[in-house]
C-alpha cells in the first residue's frame, strides 16, 4: 500500500465522513446569551426581580442564565424577549433577517482545504474543495469506498478520478456523478491548483437534474444527452 502524501490528498475519505465538530458554532452563541441578556436588562434599568414578575422565571434561574451557569433554552428565552420587547434574533445574535448569505468555516484535511457550501446537516451536502498544486510524481492513492453519491464539478485546474476500472483527468467546466460504494479516488492532477464543487449525498441522495444539455451529432443536428 503505497503511503499517503498530505500535499496529495486522497478525496476518498470524504469530509463527511469525519465532519468537523459541529456544536462548537452553536457553543459560542449560547455562551453569548448570558452577557447579551445582562447588558440588555441593565440597560433598561431593569432588577432580576422586577424581570422575574414579569416573566414568571425565577430569581435564580434569571441570574444563572445571565452568568452562563444555565443553557438558554426557547422555553426561558420567548418570555424574555417578550419582556424586553425585542426579536428572539436578537437575544441570540442569530443574523439579521432576510439575510440569505452562508458563513461558511473552512477547514483543511489531507492538504485541501474545505469550504462548506451548505448549512443543514441533513440530505446532500455541498463543498468547494481547493487541492494545492503537485509536486512531483504523486503516489497512486489507495481506492475507497463508503455510502453515498457524488457529483463533481471542476471550477479549474485538472482532477484524476480513479473510478472503478476508469481512470480520467477531468478539467474546467467537467462533471462526474458516481456511486461511492464503487471504489474511488480523485486528487490534483497538475501543477496548478486545482479547485471543484463537490455535492455528496451521505445516504445516496442523487442531484436531480431539470433540464439537460444537448450534444451535437456527426450530421450536426443537436440531441439530448
Amino acid at each position: 500500500m503505497p503511503a499517503q502524501d498530505p500535499a496529495h490528498p486522497e478525496h476518498t475519505e470524504h469530509p463527511e465522513e469525519h465532519p468537523p465538530r459541529r456544536d462548537e458554532g452553536l457553543a459560542d452563541v449560547l455562551t453569548a446569551v448570558g452577557p447579551r441578556l445582562r447588558a440588555l436588562r441593565r440597560q433598561r434599568g431593569t432588577t432580576l426581580a422586577q424581570l422575574s414578575e414579569a416573566t414568571g422565571i425565577s430569581l435564580s434561574t434569571l441570574s444563572r442564565l445571565e452568568s452562563g451557569q444555565r443553557r438558554p433554552t426557547l422555553e426561558l428565552l420567548l418570555p424574555l424577549a417578550k419582556a424586553h420587547r425585542v426579536a428572539l434574533d436578537e437575544l441570540v445574535g442569530a443574523p439579521e433577517t432576510g439575510d440569505p448569505r452562508i458563513r461558511p468555516r473552512p477547514f483543511v484535511r489531507h492538504g485541501s482545504t474545505y469550504v462548506p457550501l451548505t448549512r443543514s446537516f441533513g440530505g446532500v451536502h455541498a463543498f468547494k474543495q481547493v487541492m494545492p498544486p503537485v509536486e512531483g510524481t504523486p503516489p497512486e492513492p489507495e481506492l475507497k469506498v463508503h455510502e453515498g453519491y457524488e457529483w463533481l464539478y471542476v471550477l479549474s485546474g485538472r482532477i484524476r478520478l480513479l473510478l472503478g476500472e476508469h481512470d480520467l483527468v477531468l478539467t474546467a467546466g467537467e462533471v462526474a456523478e458516481f456511486d461511492t460504494r464503487t471504489p474511488h479516488a480523485f486528487f490534483n492532477a497538475g501543477p496548478q491548483p486545482a479547485e471543484c464543487i463537490s455535492l455528496f449525498g451521505p445516504q445516496g441522495e442523487r442531484i436531480h437534474v431539470r433540464a439537460r444539455p444537448t450534444t451535437r451529432s456527426k450530421d450536426g443536428k443537436g440531441k439530448p444527452r
